[in-house]
């Protein structure tokens, strides 16, 4: 008899190619994605006259450094060189390219699972920890480094160590008011950024369940800073419904043929894991950080915490980013001044995410100026096809371009030093979204909960009475 098999075991089997006596192994690649900064990898191998070995198989995208208002020529010359360096790269390697005129463009992490590049079974790699973001769909994907990504592009085959396996149960219902975010939040605050660390992370519960695909997307997104190497969800009705018709799905028999392979993609009920976590969804509320890692977060009711009471391997780095963040210890963390929101990313720049905000943004006027960035050129005609750019802009929001945009602050979408921002993004470290900027992250609807309020507050109370 076979041991029983988690996800993790399925999918790495299916690309394991060789492995070597230190236990290494060589797998292949289904999908390589690439972006601006991709430049480092492909001069490599012009520098060994090197082909890129499956140029079917790669797929680049502008969104880094993707400009958010496209009005005219790029002013920067430093942010139009690295767009023409990629466009350069896939123009000489026969690379399709989503550019910045492309009705696909958008972040890479959005634009794969929406064109159906990304499908249950794959193994699938880009030079960005957030790749983690497409095992929602029960594919094995996850950043690499510069020189992974030459490796990748010269042989679509990677070396990697097989990780531990831990699950994270979640049953139960979420509350009003809490989301995809909310439970990687609180699953990160409770265990610690490194929680995770060196484990393959799978999802499962009810709750997870009941997420839609946008949902799950999230989650896998955000498993990078808990420490994980990758995040998954095995693939259900609710992954096929999304990808059905997707311009890169299969079609007629090959869809039949994929659904009834994608269906064995499940651990059996009797596998083991590394380590395994139940939480119940009930106890998850609206969360946010206080500090300058994703792991220094509470619930929006809490206090911010006070060094003192921490243990001491915790209490020095509270302290520090108190200082940083301009926090008092001890005062709620709900009427925290912010100076301006930010909605988009990979994390929750997609049409559910756009929803949620606009649902408590509805009629009302944001006290804050704010930047509402679409994942993609799909998002954003789908949202303004639904009226939700007007909600926006009534609100007094900016409605942008789709890309990386405040997230990471390439393109020249800034928070300015000392300011405070509540985001929809994925990290709050030093200086993440501009020199000596102070972000807070949270979920799309607190985001907007901020916007009308001018503060960090609660977002339940505003969507009483509302459709959600």
């Amino acid at each position: 008899m076979s041991a029983p098999l988690t996800l993790l075991d399925r999918l790495w089997s299916m690309h394991e190619v060789l492995r070597r006596e230190d236990g290494s192994a060589l797998l292949w690649v289904d999908r390589h994605l690439v972006h601006e900064g991709s430049h480092h990898a492909f001069a490599r191998l012009a520098e060994r006259g090197l082909p890129v070995a499956e140029p079917g198989l790669t797929f680049a995208v502008v969104d880094h450094y993707a400009p958010t208002r496209r009005a005219g020529p790029i002013a920067d010359p430093a942010i139009a060189r690295m767009i023409e360096t990629l466009r350069g790269n896939a123009a000489r390697h026969g690379v399709r390219l989503f550019d910045l005129d492309d009705p696909d463009q958008g972040i890479v992490h959005v634009v794969g699972p929406e064109q159906g590049l990304t499908l249950p079974g794959l193994l699938i790699t880009c030079g960005d920890s957030h790749t983690s973001t497409h095992g929602a769909f029960g594919a094995l994907a996850f950043g690499i480094g510069a020189t992974e990504v030459a490796h990748v592009l010269a042989t679509q085959t990677i070396w990697q160590r097989k990780p531990r396996a831990m699950r994270i149960t979640v049953d139960g219902t979420l509350p009003l008011g809490v989301s995809a975010k909310d439970i990687a939040l609180n699953w990160i605050a409770r265990f610690g950024a490194d929680g995770a660390q060196g484990h393959a992370v799978e999802y499962a519960g009810s709750a997870i369940r009941n997420l839609s695909m946008e949902g799950r997307m999230t989650l896998c997104n955000l498993t990078i800073e808990g420490g994980g190497r990758m995040g998954m969800v095995a693939p259900d009705e609710v992954s096929f419904a999304y990808l059905r018709d997707r311009p890169q799905a299969p079609r007629g028999n090959d869809w039949t043929r994929a659904l009834d392979n994608w269906q064995a993609l499940a651990s059996d009920a009797d596998a083991r894991f590394d380590r395994d976590v139940v939480l119940s969804a009930e106890e998850i509320a609206p969360i946010v950080t206080w500090g300058t890692s994703p792991e220094q977060a509470l619930p929006i009711d809490a206090s911010v915490p006070i060094p003192e009471t921490l243990p001491p391997a915790k209490a020095q780095a509270a302290r520090a980013a108190l200082d940083y963040m301009g926090l008092v210890p001890g005062r709620p963390l709900a009427g925290t001044p912010v100076d301006q929101v930010f909605i988009g990313s990979c994390t929750n720049g997609r049409i559910e995410d756009l929803r949620a905000a606009a649902a408590v943004l509805a009629g009302r006027k944001a006290r804050v100026p704010g930047l509402v960035s679409p994942g993609s050129a799909r998002v954003k005609a789908q949202a303004e096809q639904e009226g939700l750019d007007r909600v926006f802009t009534e609100a007094g929001l900016d409605w942008v371009a789709s890309g990386c945009s405040m997230c990471v602050g390439m393109n020249g979408d800034l928070v300015a030093a000392g300011k405070r921002c509540a985001s929809s993004t994925n990290r709050n470290f030093r200086g993440r979204q501009g020199k000596g900027a102070r972000t807070h992250l949270m979920s799309p609807a607190m985001v907007a909960a901020a916007a009308v309020t001018g503060t960090l507050c609660d977002v339940r109370p505003l969507l009483k009475g509302r459709p959600v």
